[in-house]
């Protein structure tokens, strides 16, 4: 093997490595808007949670005050 043919082969593995190394990036920027988005509904679900209970503790201490 020549040294052209070798630089040849340096120069696609290297251009396939910065390939997949921009798609990796890009990947994990995506993942990390996907973790942001995933986080906020999980607070929402959370406050929603809470506001349940709170509205089943009022109608807990109602039935309560009406029983007896």
């Amino acid at each position: 093997m020549t040294v052209d043919e070798r630089l040849d082969r340096l120069t696609a593995r290297h251009e396939a490595l910065t390939e997949s190394v921009e798609m990796l990036t890009r990947d994990l920027h995506e993942m990390k808007s996907r973790v942001g988005d995933i986080a906020a509904l999980v607070g929402d679900i959370a406050e929603g949670t809470a506001r349940l209970l709170h509205v089943a503790e009022i109608h807990e201490k109602r039935l309560s005050k009406l029983e007896g």
